[in-house]
Formats: C-alpha cells, structure tokens, sequence
C-alpha cells in the first residue's frame, strides 16, 4: 500500500537537520536553500506585487532575510520588518547579507504580498501582544499571505493556537510536513501547503495519508474471493444498514446484514439468530458490529460473540460504547488487529484524555490495545501498533452529519475482506470515505456517500 509524504515533529525535524549538516551540510547552507525556496514562492504566487518580510531572531527569520536578498536580485520591490535584531549566528549571518533597510514591525505598513518568517517550528510559548497585534494588522491588509515553515503563532505538533493567528493563503512547509499542517484547528489557518525541498533527507512512521493502490477483480475471482462481510444489526437497524450498503458499493463480494432489512436487493438479510453460525463460516473475512448496536445487554452479548470470533473486526459506535462500559480489560480481549473507529467523545470513553497531540493519543491507544485505531475528526488520525500513522487533511465539513460513521465503517471492513492488513485497510477506508465526500458535493446525507464509491474507487485502480 502506498505511502503519502513524511511528516515530522519539531524534534524529528531538528534531528533530520543534525543528520545533513553530520553529512557535510551547513546551517547556512541550508538557510541559502530554504530562503531561495521562500523567495521562489513569493516571486511566483505574488505576481510581481510589493513584498513585505517579516523576520524574526531566529533561523526562521533567517531564511526571510535570504529570501529578501534573492527577491531584491530577481528585480522585486521588497521591505524587511523585525521585531528585534536576529540571535541566532545563522540568522546574524543572513541579515548582513540584506542590504536594505529593516523597519520596526509595529510601525511597519502593509504591502499586497506579506511573508511571515517571525517564528518557526521551535516556539512553545505565545507572542508578544504587540507581535500578534501586527501581525494580524498585516496579513489581513495582505492581498496574498505566506507562511515560512508554519504561520507565527501555532504550536508544531499538536496544531494549537499559541496566540490567535490570521489565515494564510499559503505555506510553505520547509523539508518536510509537520504535524501543524494537518491537526485543526492549526491546519484551517495554514491555507494551501507546499512542501520545499531544502536537502534534507526525511523518513517518518508518521505520514499523510495517500490514495491507496487498489487492484480490480481478475477473471477467477468469484464473491467469496472479493470479500464477505458480515454487519451485526441492532435497535438502529438504519445505521446497520448504511454499514452493510457501504459495503457492497466499496467491492465486497458478498455481504449479511444480521438482524435488518431493507437496502439494496444484493444485500443478503438474515434474522440475529444467524450471528454465531455466520462467524463460523470460515469463508467470512470481516465483520462490522456497533452502528446502530443498542448499550445493552443484547448488545453485550452481541459483542461478546464478535469478540470471541476469529473474523476480523470493525468497531464502531454502540459497541464501542460497551468496550468504555466494561472497561479497560475489556481492550485486552479485543480480536487480533481489530479496528476501532472512535470519534472525539468515544476515543475518552476508551482510553481518557491522554496527553500530547492527537497523533500521540492513537499512537498511545494503538500501542495499549493492540488495535488499529480510527480517531475521527476534520483531522483523522489511523494509527497500528507497530508505530505507522496516517493522517487524512482536510476532510469534509459536510462528513459532520449522523450516518456518516456508519458509511466508513463499512468501507473498511470491504477494505479488510478484500485482504488488506489491518491498517492499509483503515487507511484504505479513510481515503475512500474522504473522496466520496468530496464527489458527493455540499449538502449530502450519508445514504449519498455509498454511490459514489465506486467513482472513489475506480480512481485507485
């Protein structure tokens, strides 16, 4: 299954940076390519217009007095802004390099294109009132503003607001994405995200997620060999429904849905009763259970049945709400590599508020139950066991309505049955989910979402 660009950590990013200058690079060298890069954008995306930089006392700073250098060069009429004078050797180095004049920030006025390079990826605490006050005098003067790395203002890796921060029309993510660029409410202020490429070699466990590969049925596979699903019903029989319809549109060959009716004639329905012989068919590849399960008993003993199963599991909804109910050794006996689709409110149920990002609590989660976990969001974050993370960006905002859940998790558990691992199957799902939203146009209700998968679909083969 492919994978989408690398993202690191503030951290992860110095260390990455450690690694080129180990291999002979210099930080000055790397601030030339990093500011050639900003200059580039600025002269590209801002047509020719006034450009105001400004700079801040570190690297990032730095990289905005060589871009105003080489914009200076490229014929641009460009002014430089600072709050103080730079503290960094690097960034000592680059301001004399600029030429110009350099303008106190909160006396500075605005021009039509604005470049933030105030700070970067090491701040941790919020700005100075008078910083923060012109900087969002300036960018909303701004008819185009840029970002160096990430706009002033926004924490690296969790995606918070240090201080409130204006919205970008751009950033561009120096060597490699970070988490800020993905994690709302961060993500929303950063507008459109380009990577730079500044010569520095970036690996990362944790990636945004990428349109999977998906292979077309060959001419010996039959319904069983495209994937059996099972979707277990409840006191919602709709949301079951929604599941098991995602389901066959996603490319399962053949799917029950366990105490519902109605849906699409392929749809197999059979009473509740079925459950136990059903997941001893050793010809069932998943089974999804908890969209429209009732917290009770019935439910439990529901559960306890797909969880004493050998299928592989997709969980959503009711039945995540029993697993919260019963506590945490009731995650110790999840089945192997089962799926948990928890969004905000269920994911505390299961494992409480946890500490860090929200890449580090599904890292967390993944790692304390051994399941691939599905923390959804406008910022959906996959994460496995073994330390992968996928997260999706810019998920629809009409995906905030009831039902849609129900959607992805039948997509993933056609995912899983078609034979994907656990994991590539959750991302797989995700992707789909996503691009059915986005085809699906504004003001869709989840029984939409189903018809265009095979659209979704056909652009992965």
């Amino acid at each position: 299954m492919s994978r989408g660009r690398a993202i690191l950590t503030a951290a992860a990013m110095r260390a990455a940076e450690d690694r080129a200058i180990a291999r002979g690079a210099s930080v000055e060298s790397l601030m030339a390519r990093a500011g050639k890069a900003v200059a580039e954008a600025a002269w590209r995306f801002g047509g020719g217009r006034p450009v105001l930089i400004l700079c801040g006392p570190g690297n990032n700073g730095g990289d905005g007095y060589v871009a105003a250098r080489v914009l200076k060069a490229l014929g641009a009429n460009v002014r430089v802004a600072a709050p103080c004078d730079p503290q960094s050797e690097a960034a000592i180095q680059a301001r004399r390099g600029w030429d110009g004049p350099v303008e106190p920030l909160t006396d500075t006025t605005p021009a039509p294109m604005l470049v933030d390079a105030l700070f970067g990826t090491g701040l941790s605490r919020p700005l100075q009132p008078d910083v923060a006050d012109a900087l969002m005098r300036l960018v909303s003067r701004a008819h185009l503003a840029l970002a160096v790395d990430l706009p002033s203002g926004l924490a690296t890796d969790t995606g918070a607001l240090l201080a409130p921060v204006p919205h970008f029309s751009l950033t561009l993510a120096l060597g490699a994405l970070k988490p800020v660029h993905l994690l709302q409410p961060a993500a929303h202020l950063c507008g459109a995200v380009r990577v730079a490429d500044i010569g520095i070699a970036t690996e990362s466990l944790i990636t945004e997620l990428a349109r999977p590969h998906l292979a077309a049925p060959g001419p010996a596979d039959h319904k069983y060999s495209r994937g059996f699903v099972a979707v277990v019903g409840g006191g919602m029989p709709g949301a079951a429904r929604l599941s098991a319809t995602a389901a066959l549109r996603a490319g399962s060959g053949m799917v029950k849905l366990l105490g519902g009716q109605g849906g699409p004639d392929a749809l197999v329905c059979r009473p509740i009763e079925e459950l136990a012989a059903t997941l001893a068919d050793k010809r069932l590849n998943a089974v999804v259970i908890g969209p429209g399960l009732s917290p009770d008993a019935a439910g439990r003993s529901l559960l306890d049945q797909v969880m004493a199963g050998r299928a592989p599991a997709v969980m959503d909804a009711g039945a995540l709400r029993l697993i919260g109910d019963m506590g945490a050794e009731a995650l110790k006996g999840l089945p192997a590599m089962a799926i948990l689709t928890p969004h905000d409110g269920e994911f505390e149920s299961l494992f409480g508020k946890g500490q860090g990002s929200k890449i580090d609590r599904a890292g967390q989660a993944a790692a304390a139950s051994g399941a691939v976990i599905v923390f959804k969001g406008a910022d959906t974050v996959i994460a496995s066991p073994d330390g992968q993370i996928a997260v999706a960006p810019d998920a629809s905002a009409w995906l905030s309505t009831g039902g849609t859940g129900d959607v992805l998790a039948g997509i993933v558990a056609a995912m899983r049955a078609r034979g994907l691992d656990a994991f590539d199957a959750a991302c797989a799902g995700v992707w789909l989910h996503g691009d059915a939203a986005r085809r699906a146009g504004p003001a869709f209700v989840a029984d939409d979402l189903a018809n265009h998968l095979p659209a979704a679909i056909a652009a992965c083969l």
